[in-house]
């Protein structure tokens, strides 16, 4: 993936300020995603990590970032495959569907492009963020991502109704 999209789907950019904490954050994460194995890449620019994911159900890009001047970690993992114009309505209705009783992280939706991912995100204002904070956070974002993908994907390629799909993977 190049730098220019790496970029862009950051959303912003970082805002040039930080403080000691939220810089420490960064360094403990990027210790973390390597002693987990998890071959980080510093994105150039940034205070983030691009990453890989491997599942039962496939291959995810993973992002994990810092916002150090508000003392914040994000963790997106990107759907393979973006959603088609013609299955906007149905992906919606799907994530909507699967985003209700999930306890921890969200699916977002980018109707620009059809861009679908999976956020779980952590506030460490004043406090020190621990490996196992983010171990928290980045494990179950992942799992979600990999357990609804089948169902996605037959939502906006096989035909399958959201109701139908989340039904299969929620039973």
């Amino acid at each position: 993936m190049d730098q220019s999209t790496l970029n862009g789907r950051l959303n912003e950019p970082d805002p040039g300020s930080e403080n000691a904490n939220g810089r420490q954050g960064f360094i403990t994460l990027g210790q973390f995603l390597t002693d987990d194995g998890w071959h980080p890449q510093p994105v150039e620019g940034h205070t983030a990590y691009h990453t890989y994911f491997r599942g039962r159900n496939g291959e995810t890009h993973c992002f994990a970032r810092v916002r150090s001047d508000l003392e914040q970690v994000m963790f997106y993992v990107m759907c393979p495959v973006k959603a088609p114009e013609s299955a906007f309505a149905s992906t919606i209705e799907f994530i909507t569907r699967a985003n209700y009783g999930l306890r921890i992280g969200n699916f977002e939706f980018d109707y620009s492009d059809g861009e679908i991912r999976y956020k779980s995100s952590l506030d460490f204002e004043k406090i020190e963020l621990t490996p196992q904070m983010i171990k928290n956070m980045i494990y179950p974002a992942v799992s979600t991502m990999d357990r609804y993908l089948p169902g996605l994907m037959g939502v906006m390629y096989g035909g399958k109704s959201a109701e139908e799909a989340i039904a299969e993977i929620e039973q």
